[in-house]
């Protein structure tokens, strides 16, 4: 996607309309107001891509309808995704506010006596209530003075978690989920279903069958040269581990190699599926050079390609990762078992952060009593209070989840890959090892990855989970890595299968509901695979799931950090969950 195609931040100016002196003496300060969030906007937040934001402001200052009405036009002109109306004074609300029903909305009314402003963002606030367009509401906690021009941090945090929580639903409307195969193993998750994307996330549908993969395999409808370039690059920075398989199912090194060859060529294929080739249309390809116009993807892989193929295991792991042979580069969300609830999920985190996202059986709890029994090893763990979850997947999980890449105090992190250095690209690959599958899972063959994410990393596991009845419902737990001692993880991890990637995880508790306990998180799951984002984000979930009318049924954000539309506080001030359920069954999904 190029940089012009991505949506642009409106910026609406609103002023009280009364020419004979009270307009005239606020134009200058109004426009000031939308010119500073614009330099914000601009100066802070990025495209998918690196490139930064773009904001679009309307030509004049909005005293009316016939302003208002202006200033949709070149919003809708100007490819304007995300609105926000700012304004130091009194406005007369339904003549100036935003009407489009699907564009997310906020308000920023000045805190200052000496104009009005929080008394327009009162007023206009009703009035979207009222009308049913549901908008977020921007009050700094303290007054300031008409002249200054500063953005308190308090509103900087809230303008900021809006806008990029906006400008996700945006880049989501008109793309595509490419479902590559079908229903994995009878995982829930899998049987897509058009109608949440269509409906919920404004997004299609797309799907092809795997032959499609094998048919380009065997016909060659790949570029050769880079699939060269590729191959070379693996065999380099791809070292192999350990062959866990017995004896009698151990492959041949002729095997192994067709296996690597083909696993390329299959990672070359689902990237060109989902975001087209320029390159096949000179190969004469012309409708292969499309692609499906995808955001994200799945791959059944199980059981109808596995018992016959290679698995998925490097496709997936590479396309997830911020890196492959061509370099730094945003990932390319691609769901393991087409698994499209936890794929939407690692679709929303990619959005909101601009960084890889692990894709991960949530596969059990562990607690400190079970630890001991199991490694002979009594431990007490920093940041763990009863116990710990294995995030642990059978196969792929993105390369930038070994921890790797460290912020600015060494804290290990996953970065947007334009911030992520050489060197920390070639420890994410050595962090991480290839061992031939285990065959009796994966007959066809294939390779799967090993690595142990670092300790100490801020994190939030999400799962996006499907209620008949109800819908889309998503939970978020908030926690960290852990580290455990060698002796110990190979204690645990052993009891499994030892060529997967491992995260252990430990939830932040509250002492309440089901974070009483990392087991009642555990118990509390809604499904068997989870997605874990980097950065303690659960906020951002919160705020993006309330402008798709998506509720959030389980989390431990606290709630001086939970930002929703003002209209949520209709519907109940004291069980702002239940309010969550209330408010997004009212309004329905956002384009349904």
């Amino acid at each position: 996607m190029k940089p012009c195609s991505f949506p642009r931040i409106g910026i609406r100016p609103t002023i009280d309309g009364r020419l004979g002196g009270v307009r005239e003496s606020l134009e200058e300060r109004t426009m000031d107001q939308a010119r500073s969030v614009a330099r914000l906007y601009e100066e802070t937040l990025r495209y998918p891509d690196g490139s930064r934001v773009e904001c679009v402001i309307a030509d004049t200052c909005i005293g009316g309808v016939a302003e208002a009405a202006a200033c949709a036009d070149k919003f809708r002109r100007e490819d304007v995704g995300v609105s926000l109306t700012v304004t130091p004074c009194w406005c007369y609300g339904s003549e100036t506010m935003d009407m489009d029903p699907h564009t997310p909305k906020a308000v920023w009314g000045f805190n200052g006596t000496e104009r009005p402003g929080a008394v327009y963002l009162a007023a206009v606030l009703a009035g979207h209530t009222q009308k049913g367009l549901p908008a977020f509401g921007i009050y700094g906690r303290d007054v300031q003075a008409s002249t200054d021009t500063e953005i308190p941090g308090d509103v900087r945090n809230k303008l900021l978690d809006f806008a990029r929580c906006g400008l996700a639903v945006a880049l989501m409307r008109g793309r595509a989920y490419l479902s590559i195969g079908g229903t994995s193993m009878g995982i829930a998750g899998s049987v897509v279903d058009p109608a949440m994307w269509e409906k919920w996330l404004g997004m299609r549908v797309e799907a092809v069958d795997m032959s499609e993969v094998a048919g380009r395999m065997r016909d060659g409808k790949y570029d050769p040269e880079e699939y060269e370039k590729a191959l070379a690059w693996v065999k380099q920075h791809c070292p192999e581990g350990e062959d866990d398989n017995s004896p009698e199912t151990t492959r041949s090194r002729e095997q192994l190699d067709r296996e690597w060859e083909d696993s390329v060529k299959m990672a070359l294929i689902a990237r060109d599926l989902m975001i087209g080739n320029p390159r096949l249309a000179e190969m004469g390809l012309g409708e292969q050079a499309h692609g499906h116009h995808a955001i994200a993807a799945g791959f059944q892989g199980q059981r109808q390609w596995t018992d016959h193929f290679p698995n998925g295991d490097f496709m997936e792991a590479i396309l997830n990762s911020s890196f492959d042979w061509n370099g730094r580069r945003a990932p390319h969300i691609l769901a393991t078992e087409n698994d499209a609830l936890n794929g939407a999920g690692m679709l929303f985190g990619s959005l909101l952060t601009h960084s890889a996202q692990i894709f991960a059986d949530l596969r059990t709890y562990w607690s400190l009593a079970a630890i001991e029994s199991a490694s002979g090893r009594k431990l007490e763990l920093p940041l763990v209070d009863d116990g710990i979850l294995h995030l642990i997947n059978s196969g792929p999980a993105a390369l930038d989840g070994t921890g790797e890449q460290t912020d600015a105090d060494g804290t290990p992190t996953m970065k947007p890959f334009w911030e992520i250095t050489d060197e920390e690209v070639g420890k994410c690959l050595e962090a991480t090892t290839w061992h031939p599958s285990i065959t009796e899972y994966f007959p066809g063959g294939g390779w799967s990855t090993r690595f142990r994410t670092k300790g100490g990393m801020p994190a939030t596991m999400i799962r996006l989970n499907l209620v008949d009845g109800l819908g889309p419902a998503l939970q978020v737990a908030e926690g960290h890595t852990i580290d455990l001692p060698d002796e110990v993880h190979d204690a645990l991890d052993q009891r499994t299968n030892p060529t997967w990637p491992t995260t252990w995880f430990a939830p932040r508790l509250t002492g309440e509901g089901a974070f009483r306990s990392a087991y009642e998180v555990m118990n509390h799951w809604g499904a068997n695979h989870c997605v874990m984002t980097c950065g303690h984000v659960g906020h951002l979930y919160l705020t993006l799931a309330s402008m798709l009318r998506i509720p959030v049924y389980m989390h431990n954000v606290p709630e001086e950090r939970i930002f929703r539309p003002s209209a949520w506080n209709a519907f109940g001030t004291a069980d702002r969950e239940g309010a969550d359920f209330r408010a997004c069954t009212n309004y329905g999904p956002l384009y349904g």
